[in-house]
């Protein structure tokens, strides 16, 4: 990876959805680097507290990113980074909520550009979907020319949205952006829940014994990307000149079987119970998914480091660190 550890130095960073599993990882890396404040901007709607990183930069707002008067609070201190995850999460909370959906992915991403074109950002950061904006339409491995206009959630519409509204606002004004297209993210610091993603979910109900419920036959495949190698991807975009107007996959270039992570999760977990089959979701319509990381390991020679089972013992054993707070905050 590129050496970023200067460049944040005595700088102040926004990370909108900052206490999310992405966002709090990266505050942490980004804290490492001694910027002078690192904002985290969160309306907690589907993170918690207790999983914020502490230092003495750290500041959390908790502010919603469709409110005008929140973001000025935040700008006001004229972040120099921005790095937006906040979002509307994800494909089957799209389905069941479209119209706060386009809101908050939608008109949230257009507040915060806004506020940050007048403010002059160095790099605005956005954290879109390589999961999303590929169709049945594109080749795979996804490569990042061949995105697809026919999407089958309302969070796969919004992802693409995202990036349609930085690249306007990087043709039309010159801001420096860079979009990050992230595949299956997974690790320590995603609380388990209704709309959460498989592996938390998976690891949840492991631990307590239940069967693993798999929706399709098991042979679906996944690019599952450790949570740590997106961060180091981020924190790559934010400063490699090259990367301003591009949109860039992040994942491990690797996809492993869903019955296969399941089996491993219930062998980490000592669960007996097993996994059952269900059927599979009326818009869960790719069976594979695998991104290309060429232009990453190019641009900002990006190299995932972790292992899929690696990454699946490190969230394993933050689950048993943070068990009482993940029982008390998981939501089913």
């Amino acid at each position: 990876m590129i050496d970023v550890s200067s460049a944040y130095e005595d700088e102040i960073i926004l990370i909108t959805g900052g206490a999310g599993c992405v966002g709090s990882n990266l505050t942490k890396k980004l804290a490492e680097y001694n910027p002078k404040k690192i904002i985290v901007y969160d309306n907690l709607s589907s993170a918690y507290t207790w999983n914020i990183p502490e230092a003495d930069c750290i500041q959390f707002i908790n502010g919603d990113i469709c409110d005008d008067e929140g973001l000025k609070w935040a700008f006001k201190q004229k972040p120099s980074y921005v790095f937006h995850l906040a979002a509307h999460f994800a494909n089957q909370n799209s389905v069941d909520q479209p119209e706060t959906d386009l809101k908050v992915n939608g008109l949230g991403i257009l507040k915060v550009l806004e506020h940050a074109q007048l403010t002059g950002v160095k790099r605005f950061v956005y954290s879109s979907s390589g999961c999303g904006v590929y169709g049945l339409d594109s080749k795979m491995p996804f490569e990042e020319h061949d995105i697809s206009i026919s999407l089958h959630t309302p969070y796969q519409v919004t992802k693409l949205l995202g990036e349609l509204y930085t690249n306007y606002f990087h043709n039309l004004y010159d801001m420096p952006i860079a979009n990050a297209r992230f595949f299956n993210v997974f690790g320590p610091g995603e609380v388990p829940g209704k709309y959460r993603n498989v592996i938390p979910n998976f690891m949840y109900w492991a631990m307590n014994k239940q069967a693993l419920p798999i929706t399709g036959d098991g042979s679906e495949t996944r690019d599952w990307t450790y949570v740590e190698d997106i961060v180091n991807g981020l924190a790559s975009l934010g400063v490699v000149e090259e990367a301003i107007g591009e949109s860039i996959n992040l994942g491990s270039g690797q996809d492993h079987k869903v019955v296969d992570m399941a089996n491993r999760v219930n062998e980490l977990c000592d669960n007996e119970a097993g996994i059952k089959f269900t059927e599979r979701r009326d818009w869960d319509a790719k069976k594979k998914l695998l991104s290309s990381i060429d232009k990453a390991k190019k641009i900002l020679d990006y190299k995932p480091t972790h292992t899929f089972d690696e990454g699946l013992v490190n969230t394993h054993q933050w689950f048993v660190d943070n068990w009482d707070s993940i029982q008390k905050s998981a939501e089913f």
